[in-house]
């Protein structure tokens, strides 16, 4: 297994289907060892949510979308939210990811937590963001706020089949 460097990441971003479209601006959100995804909006969690032994028992914590104010920012107070991405993934089946909140995120008391993104996985992703300084956190629209790494694998899989694949697209 390898970790994708910029060129690579670029190389597959200019396929069919590419890697990653819907960004804001390439050149500042490829990485030397990813890409950044960039904020599409912000939820808080209403309900319960419920995780069982079959999926069909399965329940999802409601949302509901917080707005940003005239100048697309959001305050948020410590807690948990729920984000959603701008950009849409297409991983081929041999490339999986790993999301990451960015440095600057973690200096400000914010933590992002994300699952992995299978090989095969398409969809526009959701993490949970938690803001972990007292005094809350304020976030524009559209900022960098997780880098994706990308990881080759030894060989290609079936893919993801999950109930997230397109996900938010």
């Amino acid at each position: 297994m390898s970790v994708l460097a910029e060129t690579d990441i670029r190389r597959l971003i200019g396929q069919s289907p590419p890697l990653i479209e819907g960004y804001i601006k390439l050149d500042e959100q490829v990485q030397a060892n990813g890409f950044d995804l960039t904020l599409r909006d912000v939820s808080v969690m209403l309900s319960a949510g419920q995780i069982a032994l079959s999926n069909n028992d399965r329940k999802l914590t409601d949302l509901s979308l917080q707005p940003f104010d005239s100048n697309d920012f959001i305050m948020l107070a410590a807690g948990i939210y729920m984000v959603t991405y701008n950009e849409i993934v297409h991983l081929p089946k041999d490339i999986m990811a790993l999301g990451r909140p960015r440095s600057s995120l973690l200096r400000c008391g914010v933590g992002v937590g994300t699952a992995v993104w299978d090989a095969g996985y398409e969809g526009r992703s959701q993490s949970l963001l938690t803001v972990h300084n007292p005094q809350g956190f304020r976030v524009q629209k559209n900022a960098r706020i997780t880098q994706l790494v990308f990881m080759e694998l030894t060989g290609k899989t079936e893919g993801y089949k999950g109930i997230y694949q397109n996900e938010n697209t």
